[in-house]
């Protein structure tokens, strides 16, 4: 008697008879699989990609950077010693905050952050006593 539905025992089946039973892998699966593994790295790279309103993974690095730079140059300047000025990077962009005896040592200020290497605009928020 004759078995419906399986598939090797009988002549011109489609299931090869050197693999073993268990190991035949269909296309189906493979295309499901390669989709999935796609999507999973997509999604991964997306992640670690910037917005407008936030940045990514080494804009932020390079932020870490930036800041401390500017931090450094800025209060190394005679004049701006006893300033009390604070800085922000974001994505490049440095903000100076922060009170300032005159109009000369916001320029300053400004131009030294304009120095750094990595800044690309500075915004002036610095007010005089």
């Amino acid at each position: 008697m004759r078995r419906r539905g399986s598939f090797g025992d009988q002549p011109g089946s489609l299931k090869s008879p050197s693999i073993p039973k268990g190991i035949l892998i269909t296309t189906a699966f493979m295309r499901r699989t390669t989709a999935i593994a796609l999507f999973i790295g997509t999604a991964a790279l997306a992640a670690c990609a910037s917005t407008a309103h936030t940045e990514g993974t080494g804009e932020y690095v390079d932020d870490t950077v930036i800041t401390p730079k500017v931090k450094t140059a800025v209060p190394n300047a005679p004049s701006l010693k006893s300033a009390e000025i604070k800085v922000e990077a974001f994505k490049g962009e440095v903000q100076l905050s922060g009170f300032v005896k005159s109009q000369a040592d916001i320029d300053q200020a400004t131009a030294l952050a304009r120095n750094v290497e990595g800044v690309k605009s500075v915004a002036n928020d610095m007010q005089l006593k």
